[in-house]
């Protein structure tokens, strides 16, 4: 496919790099009003732009990444190009039938919700759509399949994809800080401590996807009678780590719904 992203921003430029590198057969554009931070990215394949209508009658694909405030003008802007084509947002909280409107029902309309971590391969990108693009739909989930997961969801529950998944990177990268600077205490050098907490955290992940079983079944593979593992599970209880992160979640979702 030839794709086509308009928000040269840090998810912008995270789904291009993950397209460019971990799919086959797609060529990617994106814009940016000034593009001299990414630049850079011509040197990877990526065709920069700073002109959202460069070429897009070519494309395929439309992926919107700009701000929820700027997606009016830059349909306004796109419409009259663009007839028969898809539209790919991964705007938040932006419904499809509002894009639909703007681009006066002339395109299919996808939304998403990715990570960052579409730039190594390895997101969770939610995806939902309206029953009659559901064909139009599939070639976008296959190549998302190829960047990590990607699970269809009702669009209501686009908000919760976005504190779960996009906002849940911080949450993630928070705990394996916080092990990181437990290891220092404990005699490591930050270097080595970061090492272990990461890895350990992409393995338990990645057993996770791999068994598809709760995770509490692979915890009990690691806690012993008796043993550190579990006293240092209750301790993190008693002290309310699972409580904290919940609430936070929950408090996210209630700041995107205002």
């Amino acid at each position: 496919m030839k794709i086509h992203i308009i928000g040269g921003g840090n998810l912008g430029v995270a789904i291009a790099l993950g397209i460019t590198n971990y799919t086959t057969n797609n060529s990617v554009k994106i814009t940016r009003r000034n593009t001299e931070s990414i630049q850079y990215l011509e040197q990877k394949g990526i065709t920069v732009s700073n002109s959202n209508t460069y070429e897009i009658e070519k494309a395929d694909v439309i992926i919107l990444t700009v701000k929820p405030y700027q997606v009016e003008s830059v349909l306004n802007e796109i419409t009259p190009f663009i007839a028969n084509k898809v539209i790919v947002s991964a705007v938040s909280g932006y419904l499809i039938e509002n894009i639909q409107k703007n681009a006066q029902n002339s395109c299919s309309v996808i939304r998403i919700m990715p990570n960052i971590a579409i730039q190594f391969g390895e997101s969770a990108t939610c995806i939902s759509f309206t029953e009659k693009d559901k064909n139009a739909a599939k070639p976008i989930i296959e190549m998302f399949q190829q960047l990590g997961t990607a699970p269809i969801i009702e669009e209501k529950l686009m908000d919760a994809a976005t504190v779960l998944g996009a906002c849940g990177t911080a949450y993630a990268l928070r705990y394996i800080r916080a092990s990181m600077q437990a290891g220092i205490e404990i005699g490591f050098d930050s270097q080595t401590a970061l090492a272990i907490a990461a890895q350990t955290a992409k393995g338990a992940a990645k057993m996770l996807l791999e068994e598809k079983i709760h995770p509490e079944q692979l915890i009990d593979r690691v806690t012993t009678p008796q043993g550190c593992t579990i006293v240092g599970l209750n301790e993190m209880e008693h002290q309310g780590f699972s409580s904290s992160l919940i609430k936070g979640i929950k408090t996210s979702l209630q700041k995107i719904k205002e």
